[in-house]
């Protein structure tokens, strides 16, 4: 059965990890991208050009692009991988409105919106897999980054109910729970926070995006068929 499948965020480090590890085995990808156009254009070089399906550019922050995105989704879509997201660092007393409605648009809203668009499909095939990539702080918390950390705990919360609703008709949902991954959301810290942060890891290293790319590709596998409303962490026992 040939897999057809979603990845929003594909340009960003995460993304395009997945991207590649999907493309390798065999998926036919359709990428999701808000504003790195050249990141995108450079993944598109690394996969065989039959095995996109398409790529679009939208804001899934805000509402009109949430409903542009769903608007030009494929039919027949069989894996949803939504790895958008963005971090927000302050102190919660100081946080606006505008802020607070992104954050729940891009974390929440859109991944209940583009999954209820694809449920139907996957019901009628009686099979499906959906997986989010949330985040160590939606487990347990952090300082400053109060907003950023409800939003990821709701995304574990909808992967837990949604993988009841759904087991029923084979459809798999899952989440991966990264830890401190480098990547560009960590380029606010300095070198020696960056330090200090990895001393408190056991493994002692940062992960890398195709750390987590490696847990997604796994849970898109047969080898994971009986595993459903799971949130792997991959954090190297950090937190």
């Amino acid at each position: 059965m040939e897999k057809r499948t979603i990845i929003t965020g594909a340009s960003g480090e995460i993304g395009t990890a997945i991207a590649n590890q999907l493309a390798n085995q065999g998926h036919a990808l359709f990428l999701h991208y808000n504003r790195n156009r050249i990141a995108i254009e450079q993944l598109l070089e690394q996969i065989p050009k039959d095995q996109i399906i398409g790529v679009i550019q939208s804001d899934l922050a805000s509402r009109e692009g949430l409903d542009q995105f769903i608007n030009k989704i494929p039919q027949n879509i069989d894996h949803l991988i939504y790895t958008s997201g963005k971090a927000y660092f302050g102190l919660f007393q100081d946080m606006e409105d505008k802020d607070m409605d992104e954050m729940l648009q891009l974390h929440v809203k859109s991944p209940w919106k583009v999954t209820q668009a694809l449920i139907p499909e996957m019901v009628r095939n009686k099979f499906g897999r959906i997986i989010l990539i949330s985040s160590i702080w939606g487990e347990i918390g952090a300082s400053c980054e109060v907003a950023y950390s409800t939003v990821k705990g709701a995304q574990n919360t909808f992967i837990r109910a949604l993988a009841k609703e759904l087991g029923p008709s084979n459809i798999l949902v899952n989440g991966v729970s990264p830890g401190f991954i480098d990547t560009k959301m960590n380029q606010t810290l300095t070198a020696q926070e960056k330090q200090e942060l990895i001393q408190d890891i056991p493994l002692q290293r940062a992960g890398e995006p195709e750390d987590v790319a490696d847990a997604v590709q796994f849970l898109c596998s047969n080898q994971s068929r009986y595993i459903q409303g799971e949130i792997i962490r991959v954090n190297g026992a950090w937190g």
